[in-house]
C-alpha cells in the first residue's frame, strides 16, 4: 500500500468525510482494502462500516480471525446483521468455529431461521473435517433435464451459488451421479438431456474426511470445486479451492511451528501475548530438557574413559550434532512427503531401505572428511596420541551416528502416523534429542573398540 494513499485515507477519516471516504475505498481492490486494514488496524471497523455491504463482506472474509473478531465486537448492529447474513456459509462456519460460545450465540440469532439451521448443521461436524469447509450453495440438476432447462435453472438460482463453474447431477433421492463443467453445458445442443453429457469420472469428498485429505485431492485433480457426500453418496454441499488454499496455509503454518518444537500459534505472532507465547513453547522445552538429562546419564557412564583420553570430549559436539542434523534432514523430508501424499505408512520399508543407503553414504563422507581433518591437524602441529586410532573412532562413530539419526528421523514420523499422532511432532529438536543420547553411546562404544588396551 502506497504511503500517499494511506495518508489520504487518514486525512479523510480525520475530516469525518464519510462520503468521500466511501468513494475512495470503492475505487480500491478488495486486497488493497485488506492491506489498508493491516496498515491502520484502529480504523478497521470504520472501513467495513463505510464500504457497501457486498464489498464489506468480500473484504471481511479474507481477513485473519483476530481482525474479524475485533471488527464484529465494535461494528454497529445493523451492519453486523447484514454482514453475517451475507457471508457465504463456509466462511460463516469458519468464523463461528473460532469464536467463543456466547459470541456465536449472539451472531446466530441474527440469522434467519433457515440459515440458522444450516449454520448449526455445519458446526455439528468435527472441527477438522471436510463438513466444516463445505457450503450448501451449489447448482444441482436432474439427469433427465434438457440443457435449456438447466440454463434456465442456473439463471434463476446461480447467483446464490458459491460457483457455477461446475454443476452437479443428482437423482430423485439427492444421490450424486456426476458433475459437469459449465463449458460443456453451454456448448451442448439445447434439447440434449443433461444425462448424455456425463462421463462418470466423478471425484468427490466424504463429509467426515479430514481436511488434509481434501487438500491432497484438490492438488492431484486440479479442480476449482469438489462435491461433498455422505456415506450414502447423497450430495450435501461443495468445497471450493479458495477454502482449500486457506486451510492448506494453516496446515503448513502449524507443521512449521511443530517442526520448530513449539505448539502451533492460533494468531499472528505479533498479536499473541507474551505469556501465551511462553505457554506455547515451555512444554516442549521441558520435554526436551528431560530428554537431554539422558545425555548426562550416558556421559556419566563413560567418565573413566574421558579421564584417560580427554581428547574424546573434544569431539562430542561434532558427533551429536552430526547425528541430530542427519535426523532432522530425514524427518523434514519424510514429513513433507507425507503431507504431499507422496508416501504412506505402507511405504515404510521402501523409505527405510532408501534411508539406510543414504545414511551409509552420508556417514562415510563425513567419516573420510573427519579422518582427513584429524590427520592434517596432527601434521600441522597437533599433539594427539595415536591420531590414526582417534581418527578411526571419530570416523566410524560418524557413520553409526549419521545412519542411526537418518533412520530415526525417517521412521519416527511414520510410527507417529501409525499411532494416530501428528507426524510433525517428531520435529527437529525431538529427533535431535533422541539422537544425542544414542550418539554418545555409539561414540564411546567405538572408543572402547579401537582404544581398549592402547589408551584405555
Amino acid at each position: 500500500m502506497e504511503e500517499e494513499v494511506v495518508k489520504e485515507i487518514v486525512k479523510l477519516i480525520e475530516q469525518d468525510d464519510d462520503a468521500q471516504l466511501k468513494v475512495y475505498l470503492d475505487d480500491l481492490n478488495i486486497s488493497d482494502v485488506e492491506h489498508l486494514i493491516d496498515e491502520l488496524p484502529q480504523h478497521a471497523v470504520k472501513f467495513i462500516d463505510t464500504l457497501s455491504i457486498k464489498r464489506s463482506v468480500n473484504v471481511f472474509r479474507i481477513l485473519d480471525f483476530p481482525t474479524q473478531e475485533r471488527i464484529i465486537k465494535k461494528l454497529p448492529g445493523n451492519k453486523l446483521a447484514e454482514l453475517i447474513n451475507l457471508l457465504p456459509p463456509d466462511d460463516r462456519t469458519s468464523l463461528f468455529s473460532e469464536l467463543k460460545g456466547d459470541a456465536v450465540t449472539k451472531l446466530i440469532i441474527l440469522l434467519p431461521a433457515k440459515d440458522r439451521v444450516e449454520a448449526l448443521s455445519l458446526l455439528g461436524y468435527e472441527e477438522d473435517s471436510v463438513g466444516r469447509l463445505m457450503t450448501p450453495d451449489y447448482v444441482a440438476v436432474k439427469k433427465d433435464w434438457t440443457v435449456n432447462r438447466v440454463l434456465s435453472h442456473i439463471r434463476r438460482y446461480g447467483k446464490n451459488s458459491e460457483t457455477i463453474d461446475v454443476i452437479y447431477v443428482i437423482d430423485k433421492d439427492g444421490v450424486l451421479l456426476d458433475d459437469i463443467r459449465i463449458r460443456e453445458v453451454l456448448l451442448a445442443d439445447p434439447e440434449a438431456k443433461i444425462g448424455t453429457l456425463t462421463d462418470h469420472r466423478l471425484i468427490s469428498l466424504k463429509v467426515n474426511d479430514p481436511q488434509e485429505e481434501a487438500i491432497n485431492v484438490f492438488r492431484m485433480n486440479n479442480r476449482v470445486a469438489l462435491p461433498v457426500v455422505d456415506d450414502n453418496h447423497v450430495l450435501l454441499g461443495i468445497v471450493t479451492v479458495d477454502d482449500i488454499l486457506w486451510i492448506a496455509n494453516e496446515e503448513y503454518t502449524e507443521d512449521i511451528h511443530k517442526i520448530g518444537g513449539t505448539q502451533a500459534l492460533d494468531e499472528p505472532y505479533l498479536d499473541v501475548p507474551v505469556f501465551q507465547l511462553y505457554k506455547k513453547r515451555v512444554v516442549w522445552l521441558i520435554v526436551l530438557f528431560f530428554g537431554e538429562l539422558l545425555t548426562i546419564f550416558a556421559m556419566s557412564n563413560f567418565e573413566r574413559q574421558i579421564e584417560k583420553v580427554v581428547i574424546l570430549a573434544t569431539f562430542i559436539p561434532l558427533i551429536i550434532s552430526s547425528g541430530g542434523n542427519s535426523g532432522s534432514q530425514a524427518a523434514t523430508l519424510i514429513i513433507q512427503a507425507m503431507a504431499l501424499g507422496e508416501i504412506t505408512i505402507k511405504d515404510w520399508w521402501r523409505v527405510m531401505r532408501r534411508e539406510i543407503f543414504s545414511g551409509i553414504f552420508l556417514g562415510v563422507t563425513l567419516c573420510l572428511l573427519s579422518f582427513s581433518v584429524i590427520i592434517c591437524w596432527q601434521f600441522i602441529g597437533g599433539s594427539l596420541t595415536e591420531p590414526v586410532l582417534i581418527g578411526l573412532v571419530v570416523g566410524c562413530s560418524l557413520i553409526g551416528v549419521v545412519l542411526w539419526g537418518t533412520l530415526m528421523g525417517s521412521m519416527l514420523p511414520l510410527l507417529l502416523k501409525k499411532l494416530g499422532a501428528d507426524p510433525a511432532v517428531s520435529s527437529t529438536p525431538f529427533v535431535a534429542t533422541l539422537v544425542d543420547v544414542t550418539g554418545l553411546i555409539i561414540y564411546f562404544s567405538m572408543a572402547l573398540l579401537f582404544l581398549r588396551g592402547v589408551l584405555l
